[in-house]
Formats: C-alpha cells, sequence, structure tokens
C-alpha cells in the first residue's frame, strides 16, 4: 500500500522537485500539488492524504492558524514543515507540526523524516487497535 503525500509549496521548481524525488520511492503516491493555503485546505478536504509537506512561506499561510484546521478536516495526516528560513522551526513546531525540515537540508533527510513521521503513526494506530 502506497502513503499519499500532498504537497504544498509556493515554488513551481520545488513542487516538481519534490514530486520527482518522492516518486522515486515506489511506496509513495504523489496525491496533488498546490501553490497555496486555499488549495491546500481544498485538497485536504478531497483527499485526506497521509503527510502532508507544508511550505511556511506558502502563500496566504499562517502556520498556527491553517494547521488546527488540517487537523480538524484529517487527523490523521502527518504534517511536515519546509521552510528556507530555519530560525522558523520553534514557531512551526509550537504551532504543533510533526516535524520540520530546512530546504537546505539533504533530500535523504526529508526521505527519513516523512519515513519517521509514517512510522510513528503507524505505530499509534495499531496501538489504538
Amino acid at each position: 500500500m502506497s502513503v499519499r503525500v500532498l504537497l504544498a509549496d509556493a515554488t513551481p521548481k520545488v513542487r516538481s522537485a519534490l514530486k520527482l524525488l518522492l516518486e522515486q520511492d515506489e511506496a509513495v503516491a504523489v496525491n496533488t500539488a498546490v501553490a497555496s493555503a486555499r488549495g491546500l485546505l481544498e485538497q485536504v478536504r478531497l483527499s485526506c492524504p497521509d503527510a502532508i509537506l507544508l511550505d511556511c512561506d506558502l502563500s496566504g499561510l499562517e502556520v498556527g492558524e491553517v494547521l488546527p484546521q488540517l487537523r480538524s478536516i484529517c487527523p490523521r495526516a502527518r504534517v511536515i514543515a519546509l521552510c528556507s528560513r530555519p530560525e522558523m522551526r520553534e514557531a512551526a513546531l509550537s504551532a504543533g507540526v510533526d516535524a520540520f525540515v530546512g530546504k537546505d537540508e539533504s533530500p535523504e533527510k526529508l526521505l527519513d523524516v516523512l519515513r519517521a513521521c509514517l512510522e510513528a503513526a503507524r505505530g499509534e494506530q495499531e496501538g489504538r487497535s
């Protein structure tokens, strides 16, 4: 079974690069890619992905405001903040994202963080059953 990932990044080149990176892994299916907070909320309502890669600089996004909305729409989705500004780490984590990855970090780091978040989610689900 593949993991459904939604990409939310303001930059088309970054969305394309992320999609290419993720599709290298047969266990990952990129649901869709969006360029705005509004598009993000619409797509989460439609697809309730397993994970969301969320650009901290997404148009119309205040992480602290949109995260509760994402959680209410799709509580099981893991949210990983991607940011070009490392100083945003604490604010993003305090707002409730599951993980934070700097855009200057390696692609392998992003994949490792994504896998770790999904493993944690699987463990929580198994613990409830």
